[in-house]
Order: C-alpha cells, then structure tokens, then sequence
C-alpha cells in the first residue's frame, strides 16, 4: 500500500471520529450531575465485614509503606 492510500485511510478514519456523535444517554448524565451517590450499606456484600475491622483503620493509615 502506497503512502497515498495509507494517508487517505487516515484522513478519513479521522474525519469519522471527528464527526461521530454517539447517542447520549441521558438519565446517566443527569445521575452523575446530580451529585448522589448510591447507598453503600444496601449495595455493598461486605458491609458486616466493614464494621469489624473499622477499628483498625485508625491504628494503618494509607501513607503507612506497611
């Protein structure tokens, strides 16, 4: 394939992607907009087990190499 031919290729692939407008869904721009974030108790499985190492999170912090 000549250089002519590959830069045409490109030229076009590029003019798509420039021009290509997906559709949007909206319900999930309006749920990321609103700022609320989803219940973590209700939808986390390991939440029984969060509440009993809780006591450890003050004792290792994350900045701690251990």
């Amino acid at each position: 394939m000549g250089r002519g031919r590959q830069k045409a290729k490109a030229t076009r692939q590029a003019r798509d992607m420039k021009y290509f407008s997906p559709a949007t869904d909206l319900a999930a721009l309006e749920r990321e907009l609103s700022g609320k974030k989803p219940d973590r108790e209700e939808n986390n499985e390991y939440a029984e087990y969060a509440e009993k190492y809780n006591a450890y999170d003050d004792e290792y912090d994350e900045d701690s190499p251990y």
